[in-house]
């Protein structure tokens, strides 16, 4: 069942939250254009990317208008970022840090994907899917362009968390249950299975039985 459009009294703040979830991302970018030394035009490309490359292949794929390209503030606070990332020491921006603010975005993200997707009468399962891609292909397209192994290549629980988050999203629309309750929720949890994986080094399991066969 599609999920309804948010109302008029939360709207502001779904904004406001999908804009901070713009800068965690495009920071992240940012500084790994910046840990590579790289000019200021990479480090705002890189910025851009990552924070928008979810969504837009989201928008893309539902039929629906790419989100930044309609809205005025996107674009300014990817470059605004980036801007910020240059002219300030980089470490202000430690790795933990960085990484647990990634995982708040990352649980919001995910959460707004799919919310996104159902209102536009997506099914629920593609609709889970659009969550995933939207919370993790920008800092997949990041990786890849940077040249070094994408966090989908890793056995570390992150694209789980996202996962996580939209199936909750997804099966509290399939309820009927409300969106001031189900969205806090998903995001909420997300986050916290992406913290633990932080926190405590938590990975998926590798294949290795075809392995041992050939040895």
């Amino acid at each position: 069942m599609p999920l309804t459009v948010p109302t008029a009294d939360i709207a502001p703040l779904i904004g406001l939250l999908d804009l901070a979830g713009i800068a965690v991302f495009a920071l992240s970018g940012a500084l790994l254009a910046a840990q590579l030394r790289q000019t200021f035009v990479t480090m705002a490309f890189f910025a851009l990317v990552t924070g928008v490359g979810g969504g837009s292949v989201r928008d893309l794929l539902i039929g629906a208008p790419v989100f930044w390209v309609r809205d005025p503030w996107v674009a300014p606070v990817c470059l605004g970022i980036a801007l910020v990332a240059w002219f300030t020491p980089h470490r202000w921006w430690d790795k933990p840090v960085l990484e647990w603010a990634d995982a708040v975005g990352l649980g919001a993200y995910a959460v707004l994907g799919t919310a996104k997707a159902l209102a536009f009468g997506v099914p629920p399962v593609p609709a889970v899917l659009m969550g995933v891609i939207t919370g993790c292909v920008g800092g997949i397209i990041r990786d890849v362009l940077a040249g070094r192994p994408s966090i989908l290549m890793r056995p570390e629980l992150y694209v789980t968390a996202g996962a996580l988050s939209s199936v909750l999203c997804a099966g509290g629309a399939a309820l009927g249950l409300p969106n001031a309750v189900v969205w806090p929720v998903a995001a909420v949890a997300g986050f916290g299975l992406r913290g633990a994986a932080i926190y405590w080094r938590l990975g998926l399991p590798v294949y290795t039985s075809g392995l041992r066969e050939a040895d």
